[in-house]
């Protein structure tokens, strides 16, 4: 029976590293694929369109909205993030464990469409550590790390709504927590219905 993908949201305060854990994840293990987001926010020094994000205008990404090319979308400092739909359902019908890196307001309704999505929140291990992050990656001005910070105070509120929570002390072992997680997800009861009944139906032949 060929194993069926699973969609994984990873979430995270801004500056809480799960962009590198999820490089690091795509590095180290080959059954993972990273849906790649839309945004209306400017490349940073180095982004590449198609690789980091798909950049758009405003009203390209309005349209992808009304054309429903996206499996959920949120507005965060100003700027739109979305998920388009056709990448992530190629890459579940591969076989593909996919993992969307996206905001709890998207988180949320990818949840509603789509319940058996798993949810991780990823959190630095103190407010401290956030904010010194932050600063420290130089990309940002304070007024934008001060406007992170406000927003990092409403996420902290949805956390509940997640599945796991992780703390990114360790990269190394974030990330093995992280594949530990996902892996084990693929053994749920709730996953393998399709196998458990057909296991019932074989085994009621010995009777």
């Amino acid at each position: 029976m060929d194993r069926k993908g699973i969609l994984v949201v990873v979430s995270g305060f801004s500056g809480s590293g799960k962009g590198t854990i999820m490089k690091e994840l795509l590095r180290r293990y080959d059954n993972y694929a990273l849906s790649i987001s839309a945004t209306t926010r400017s490349p940073r020094e180095g982004e590449e369109d198609g690789r980091e994000y798909f950049f758009k205008t405003r009203e390209e990404f309005e349209r992808m909205i009304a054309e429903g090319a996206l499996i959920e979308h949120a507005c965060y400092v100003e700027n739109y993030y979305g998920t388009p739909r056709a990448y992530v359902e190629q890459q579940l019908g591969l076989g593909k464990d996919v993992i969307l890196e996206i905001e709890i307001q998207g988180a949320l309704q990818v949840k509603e469409r789509f319940p058996d999505t798993l949810l991780l929140f990823v959190s630095p291990p103190d407010a401290q550590t956030l904010k010194k992050r932050l600063v420290g990656r130089g990309t940002e001005s304070m007024e934008v790390i001060e406007s992170r910070l406000a927003r990092a105070v409403e996420e902290a509120q949805g956390i509940e709504s997640y599945d796991y929570f992780i703390i990114n002390d360790d990269l190394d072992a974030c990330v093995d927590e992280v594949h530990r997680l996902i892996q084990g997800e693929h053994s749920r009861v709730s996953r393998s219905m399709e196998l458990i009944n057909e296991i019932r139906t074989e085994l009621k032949e010995f009777q």
